[in-house]
């Protein structure tokens, strides 16, 4: 009888895996699209101040235009500063692939997704995209072997 599979290793939530998770799962958007929200925000405070209503309104509405925009140009350096200040930077975190499906344990965050809960896994340059229930996650190549990456190609 074959024994089950298991593989279990730790990693440091660090920048540098904090910016692989971003680049490999982020698809940038080139066209104005995600400007939209930015543009209407500033082209109501114009029209705002042009209106017999108060200019602090107005200034507030193309303030958060341009705050908009700028979260747009610099989403990476905004999401990866976010994830540097936050409680899981810098800790541990064990993952184990089994029969069952991927679990990661950290100090703040215990997670599991099940084999059975997973829609889709994408191969990317440098990982996997998992698709399921709750959302997207990302599993990194570099703290895999060989024959667990081959093992989650087996799902997919």
């Amino acid at each position: 009888m074959p024994t089950p599979y298991s593989y279990s290793t730790t990693y440091i939530l660090d920048k540098a895996h904090f910016d692989e998770c971003y680049t490999q799962s982020v698809v940038p958007d080139p066209t104005l699209k995600p400007y939209y929200k930015a543009i209407g925000l500033g082209l109501i405070g114009i029209a705002l101040i042009f209106a017999d209503i108060s200019l602090y309104l107005a200034y507030f509405f193309v303030g958060l235009g341009v705050i908009e925009a700028l979260n747009v140009k610099y989403h990476k350096a905004w999401w990866l500063m976010r994830q540097m200040m936050s409680k899981a930077a810098s800790n541990e975190v064990t993952l184990t692939i089994d029969e069952q499906g991927i679990h990661t344990k950290s100090m703040s965050v215990t997670s599991q997704i099940l084999w059975t809960d997973i829609y889709r896994i994408k191969e990317t340059e440098k990982g996997f995209l998992i698709t399921h229930k709750a959302g997207t996650s990302y599993v990194s190549s570099r703290s895999l072997d060989e024959a667990a990456a081959a093992y989650i190609k087996t799902k997919i």
